[in-house]
């Protein structure tokens, strides 16, 4: 959050990402049984069920409506940078058998092919296609041949292709089998209400079915997963079935875990509303918005975050606090009066907490030195006026991954090991009752889909995701994360397709993700696990003033449909319904107050 409004984090970076390509991998689905002889041996070649059958690079394919060839549905290819936008499957046929692949396809530079025939591979092409043409190539495959690659694609820097009824027509191989059982199931992470769990993979699986007491819990495509919904101090067993085409294996053997006692999971804040409004109060500073005093703040607001603590120097960890001068903020009460009014608001069960960072205050824990430092003069602030916890607002160059940073669940950056260290450490200090906050820009969390560091090769943005190790480490001792949906470009969702902010479709796509968790950087052996719904709050503006990316009422609202009640969903399809979802934060107390308090009387309609 900034404390005038400046152009936002995600411009400046996006070029220094799209000059370094990656594939982020598409989602792989279930591949069907062969079918007979002579026959459509395609899966999904009309594309009425998605992208299910199908991995297009870097996610680069998607599902449209319109146009089509035939059904509801067809391909859109998009090419971008050194990737051709590459759909394909992997097909059983039959060794020493002749095939025709045939493809209807739309736009300029469209690719159709078959790979791994064991004789000579093939494909066909057309430089345009303003309207639907058909594609048609053949093939015979070797005498040890049992499967083939089928795909199609554009042309570098090219416009976006389409295709459209695809068929393999020819006999179909040997019937496919159902995966092991797998092995290696560890629950990893427990809290009151979500047992973590990952397992080894399967060679075959197209996907894995969890289970909760011998009943199906939930469907997952990698190899780790996070069951919801449990009771505190609770014993559950779990297996896992791997699954594809043919079927599903056995269940594995089970193992044990039980939750833990505390009623919040393990974050602080326990006693927060069911649906809680966050805002920050400029405290230290003023702009446009005018300053507010604590004790003017309506009841409406939960929890109160004072903006901001910042270091002496970036590197320093020597967090300071101090009330705006009266010279800037003339109605500024004295500190007496502050520390009063915050009182007062905890006896009316709000939390006021000191968040550190914001858009001016770089903060680089590169030292350990840094890190006790840090620690504390945070629990001084934290004392002097006796707040109830933290929030992380680290933004611009705070956090940053090292090359060869590539596991967010096995960080080893400093900046990184030490911000989670110190936090671990005030969290010892003070108790089950610490609440801790983060607001992370976009950038730093749900670009991690695509992105993650600078890469296994470097040359990336190693700013790229580097909120996901600190958030999944501190996961347990997390109130509510609150990603700032604003100041940001656009955002790929678990749908492969980019989301723009200002409207409901960007909120839903970027709290679905939190939600549903996510392969980081399309690695699906590192999977970011879903946050429980109380864990989880949208960061919005309060006004067109406050920030870019400024959501109107009414989109907010239906924001909260869909994820709350799965309704105003528009196109985008959530994994999940979470009546749970914690609420709403924003930039700011102050901006709100400014527009005629829109954004909290908003809320407090909504939730009544």
């Amino acid at each position: 959050m900034e404390r005038t409004r400046r152009p936002a984090l995600y411009p400046r970076l996006v070029a220094a990402l799209a000059a370094a390509v990656l594939t982020a991998g598409g989602l792989v689905a279930a591949a069907q049984t062969a079918r007979a002889a002579d026959a459509d041996i395609a899966r999904n070649g009309g594309f009425e069920s998605g992208l299910t059958g199908w991995s297009c690079t870097a996610g680069s394919g998607s599902v449209v409506t319109t146009p089509v060839h035939g059904g509801s549905g067809a391909l859109k290819g998009t090419p971008a940078g050194n990737d051709n936008a590459k759909c394909s499957q992997t097909v059983t046929v039959r060794p020493d058998s002749a095939y025709t692949l045939s493809s209807w396809v739309r736009g300029g530079y469209v690719y159709l092919g078959a790979s791994g025939t064991g004789t000579t591979d093939v494909s066909t092409w057309t430089q345009s296609a303003p309207d639907w043409q058909k594609l048609t190539t053949s093939f015979r495959t070797g005498p040890g041949t049992t499967s083939v690659t089928i795909y199609t694609h554009g042309w570098y820097g090219t416009p976006a292709y389409y295709a459209d009824d695809l068929t393999l027509v020819g006999p179909g191989g040997a019937p496919e089998q159902p995966p092991a059982v797998p092995t290696g199931l560890k629950a990893d992470s427990v809290t009151s209400t979500s047992v973590a769990l990952s397992w080894a993979p399967v060679t075959g699986a197209t996907g894995y079915t969890v289970y909760r007491g011998g009943a199906k819990a939930l469907d997952v495509s990698g190899t780790s997963a996070t069951v919801t919904g449990l009771s505190p101090a609770t014993a559950y067993s779990f297996q896992v079935a791997a699954t594809n085409a043919a079927g599903a294996s056995t269940l594995s053997p089970a193992v044990t875990a039980t939750t833990s006692a505390s009623g919040g999971g393990g974050g602080g804040g326990t006693d927060l509303p069911a649906h809680a409004l966050v805002g920050y109060l400029h405290s230290s500073f003023a702009n446009g918005s005018g300053y507010t005093r604590m004790a003017d703040v309506p009841a409406s607001w939960d929890v109160i975050n004072l903006a901001f603590g910042e270091p002496t120097s970036v590197t320093s960890g020597d967090i300071r606090f101090s009330l705006c001068p009266a010279a800037e903020c003339p109605n500024v009460e004295s500190a007496a009066e502050f520390k009063a009014a915050i009182k007062a608001k905890q006896a009316a069960g709000k939390k006021v907490l000191i968040s550190i960072g914001g858009a001016n205050g770089q903060v680089q824990l590169s030292t350990t030195a840094a890190r006790d430092t840090f620690v504390s003069s945070v629990s001084k602030i934290i004392d002097e006026y006796g707040l109830n916890g933290l929030d992380i607002d680290f933004e611009g160059h705070s956090l940053s991954l090292n090359t060869g940073d590539t596991d967010f669940r096995n960080p080893t950056t400093p900046v990184v090991v030490n911000l989670i260290s110190a936090i671990k450490t005030l969290k010892a200090k003070y108790g089950a009752d610490f609440v801790l906050t983060m607001a992370p820009e976009t950038f730093f969390v749900q670009l991690g889909y695509q992105y993650y560091g600078s890469g296994p090769w470097g040359g990336q943005d190693p700013r790229a995701g580097s909120y996901l190790p600190v958030i999944h480490a501190l996961r347990d001792d997390l109130t509510l994360l609150h990603v700032q949906d604003y100041n940001s470009g656009p955002i790929m969702g678990l749908d492969n397709q980019y989301h723009s902010m200002g409207g409901a479709d960007f909120h839903i796509a970027m709290t679905d993700m939190l939600l549903t968790g996510f392969p980081v950087a399309g690695d699906a052996t590192k999977v970011f696990p879903a946050l429980r719904p109380d864990q989880v709050a949208i960061g919005l503006p309060a006004s067109t003033q406050a920030g870019n990316g400024h959501t109107p009422p009414a989109e907010v609202n239906k924001a909260l449909n869909c994820l709350t009640k799965k309704t105003d969903c528009g196109s985008y399809q959530t994994h999940g319904t979470w009546p749970a979802l914690r609420g709403l934060m924003t930039w700011s107390i102050n901006w709100d107050r400014f527009n005629q308090w829109e954004f909290s009387r908003n809320f407090d309609a909504y939730f009544g």
